[in-house]
């Protein structure tokens, strides 16, 4: 059951990492989420997702530090073997410094990896992310360095994670690590599955602006599968900047899963592919799937009917199983299966430890 006392506009209004992040204050990981969340104690509420865990448990683990490999993130193919020490807390600081909203993703990722050691954690993972960055001609998606104030409250608690469990970032045997950290279901619950970065929500943004701003209103953004709406929130609140102009989000979700947190009251409980049915198939919008199931027949039906120009997917770039289809990258099944839609970007999204996410932009090939 959702937290009944949650005001989501009271929290980023009154939102610091000063006050809610523990990277920032004394409290603890278990009291920050009480605190932002006003959660009345004790607290026995169970967190499920692939597993489950309470606040309790939790602040536990984090205690725990690396016991029972709990912060073994840079290992063989056996997950069990670490290939390279613990990263420093500079190489931590240096990856949650990629998605800062001031600079520019692309600037940042060439830095990172330039100015790691060769064999380093760093350098490993700045190769790992290099390789896998697209941009095919859409520098005009991405935001440039600009000195910016933008109010995350999931990317400090991301922060945070990254700094208390030693994560610097994916690299190539993160496809191979199959559990996580008792902090993700708790994440899960209050935020969503991944964290939406400036960046990212600055492309939407973009995508969603109208080609001519004087004579057509801006596209929707149809977040299917929104889950607890945190992306949909975050849009909603977005600080769009120049010319572009408001942002119409819908969140769409039916509410088959349960999230202790809502961000968003006015969700559509309805079927993604019902939802496109009653609405043109998405004609002239803009398509958003977070972290869409792999399991059942989610994804498929929804971006078969999709009629818009753009389709967006925040999830995995490895092959792992764990979003949109089990037994491939998203990328790869829509070459495959929407010839009518090409890759233009693919960047990476500030992952959790021991995750490797990005974001993608498919849009229609101009014919």
């Amino acid at each position: 059951m959702a937290l009944e006392n949650f005001n989501p506009s009271t929290l980023l209004q009154d939102w610091t990492p000063e006050k809610y992040s523990p990277s920032h204050n004394t409290k603890t990981f278990s009291e920050s989420m009480i605190t932002a969340f006003d959660i009345s104690t004790p607290d026995t509420y169970t967190y499920r997702a692939q597993g489950e865990t309470t606040l309790a448990t939790t602040q536990k683990a984090i205690a725990a530090k690396r016991t029972n490999g709990l912060h073994n993130w840079y290992h063989h193919k056996d997950a069990l073997t670490l290939v390279m020490a613990q990263p420093t807390p500079p190489e931590i600081s240096g990856y949650i410094s990629l998605f800062n909203p001031s600079l520019s993703l692309p600037k940042a990722l060439n830095s990172f990896r330039a100015n790691a050691k060769p064999g380093t954690v760093r350098y490993h993972i700045g190769l790992h992310l290099s390789e896998h960055y697209l941009n095919k001609a859409t520098s005009g998606l991405i935001p440039s360095k600009k000195p910016r104030h933008h109010v995350n409250p999931y990317f400090d608690i991301w922060a945070y994670a990254c700094e208390e469990l030693e994560w610097a970032g994916p690299w190539p045997n993160t496809t191979y690590t199959k559990t996580s950290h008792h902090m993700l279901p708790v994440l899960y619950h209050h935020f969503g599955c991944v964290v939406p970065s400036y960046a990212a929500l600055y492309v939407l943004a973009k995508l969603a602006q109208p080609a001519k701003p004087s004579k057509e209103p801006v596209r929707p953004i149809l977040d299917v599968g929104s889950g607890g709406g945190y992306w949909s929130f975050m849009l909603r609140n977005f600080p769009v900047e120049g010319q572009m102009k408001e942002l119409d989000v819908r969140a769409v979700d039916n509410g088959t899963s349960e999230y202790r947190v809502m961000w968003v009251e006015d969700t559509v409980r309805m079927d993604g592919v019902e939802y496109l049915e009653k609405n043109g198939n998405g004609k002239g919008c803009v398509l958003l799937l977070v972290y869409p199931q792999a399991t059942g027949d989610f994804t498929a039906p929804i971006l078969k009917k999709f009629e818009g120009d753009a389709i967006v997917v925040a999830g995995t770039q490895n092959a792992n199983g764990f979003t949109a289809f089990q037994h491939c990258i998203i990328d790869d099944w829509v070459e495959k299966h929407l010839p009518a839609f090409e890759i233009t970007l693919r960047m990476p999204l500030p992952s959790f430890p021991g995750k490797d996410e990005a974001l993608f932009v498919f849009q229609r090939r101009k014919t």
